[in-house]
């Protein structure tokens, strides 16, 4: 048909092939033959082949970097004990091994050449491509107390975030000394990277809690806005040009230390979503609640998805978008101009204890001050309508570095 192009949309194919057993069938095969990673990448769209460079010497990759399709974050404490000398022998360390596995190199030997020796590389991604592989540090409040000798020495609005109206936060889901965040285009790619990595820090640090996310929720430049896990559009909104991200994402601050200046804060928020309830919703109501149309995307005062939404719109005498939807309590115009930079993610985690899906949004988002994001939740945490549907679970904040020059490793004037 014509507008069509060459291919098939994969809406098409999965529909075409009669759902169930043949839908699996089609993601495997391809005109009756089986597809490699590779093949299966090609046709998504997807360039595994990419590499991103870590030492940029301004600002760490992962952060405006275009969002892939997988994420592992991991929170770390630091053990108790560790000297500022051991972490920033760590830190160099970690530096050179997201260097070299952001290229699609091991971080060692794969086969040691001694029967008996260990291998130095855990070898799950020794023979797959870069697949767009970021790498990104953050370090958190708890590191600049007095247990390793950096007090006094953190960012100057590095601060726990503080309780937020509608919270109903896990400990075992917050917080944490450190965090590591692999985004990538192949989801082994970036779970081998955590793994090697904490692999290295063994001794020094432990897991505290991690999230598997797939499906990025929130577009970057150039992509096409994706989807939550509640069929809606999730960062139309989203900041995407080198303006806002000096305005609104990059410290700057000469009051900030040196290896600060360049990088920004890191908000997390892992968000539970009432998968059972909101289905069961009228799309009127799922209209209402987000103010936007759950198709095109579009605000519900207008037609296409980037369209301006008009909040003075009225419409028998009531507001076309309601003042209380999420739309209208997130928008800059209604926050004194303010933005974040938002890069969440989908997440699962299979069935909680009353047999429900246990999925929603990690919350991920960049900023140079994070009272931007704590104001901004104070009023979503108060009357947001979508709060009927979702649970704020777990929350975190880490100062993010400005990416190292190369011989150069992430937050070294820390320790200078």
């Amino acid at each position: 048909m014509a507008g069509e192009g060459k291919g098939l949309s994969r809406r098409r194919l999965l529909a075409g092939a009669g759902g169930g057993a043949a839908a699996g069938a089609a993601v495997g095969f391809l005109g009756g033959r089986a597809v490699s990673p590779a093949e299966a990448a090609a046709a998504d769209g997807l360039d595994l082949s990419r590499a991103y460079d870590f030492y940029t010497g301004d600002h760490q990759v992962g952060i405006a970097t275009p969002p892939q399709r997988h994420l592992v974050f991991m929170s770390l404490d630091v053990v108790e004990g560790t000297t500022a000398e051991q972490l920033k022998v760590l830190f160099a360390r970690w530096s050179a091994a997201m260097a070299t596995m952001m290229k699609g190199n091991p971080v060692g030997s794969v086969e040691p050449t001694r029967s008996n020796g260990v291998p130095q590389d855990t070898g799950e991604a020794y023979d797959l491509s870069p697949a767009s592989l970021t790498v990104t540090l953050g370090l958190g409040p708890g590191l600049f107390d007095d247990r390793f000798g950096l007090a006094g020495r953190g960012p100057k609005l590095l601060a726990e975030i503080p309780r937020l109206p509608s919270d109903e936060l896990k400990p075992e889901l917050c917080g944490g000394d450190l965090a590591l965040q692999a985004c990538a285009d192949d989801p082994q790619v970036a779970y081998h990277a955590i793994r090697d990595l904490v692999r290295i820090g063994r001794g020094l640090v432990t897991t505290r809690w991690t999230v598997l996310g797939f499906g990025r929720a929130s577009a970057g430049k150039g992509q096409k806005t994706p989807r939550n896990l509640m069929g809606l559009k999730d960062g139309t909104r989203n900041i995407k040009s080198e303006e806002d991200l000096d305005e609104f994402v990059w410290v700057a601050d000469p009051d900030e230390p040196a290896w600060m200046r360049g990088g920004s804060y890191l908000v997390t928020r892992k968000i539970n979503m009432d998968i059972e309830v909101w289905d069961g919703t009228t799309i009127d109501t799922q209209h209402l609640t987000i103010g936007r149309d759950k198709a095109e995307g579009a605000p519900l005062s207008g037609k296409k998805e980037f369209d301006t939404p008009d909040f003075k719109a009225v419409r028998d005498g009531k507001p076309v978008i309601d003042p209380t939807s999420h739309v209208a309590l997130a928008a800059s115009e209604n926050n004194g101009g303010a933005k974040i930079l938002r890069r969440g993610y989908n997440f699962t985690d299979g069935l909680n204890s009353l047999g429900q899906l246990d999925a929603g949004l990690f919350f991920i988002a960049f900023m140079k001050d994070p009272a931007t994001f704590v104001d901004l939740q104070r009023k979503l945490g108060r009357v947001d309508l979508l709060n009927e549907y979702i649970a704020h679970v777990g929350s975190a904040i880490f100062a993010v570095p400005r990416a190292p020059k190369s011989g150069h490793f992430l937050a070294q004037e820390l320790f200078d």
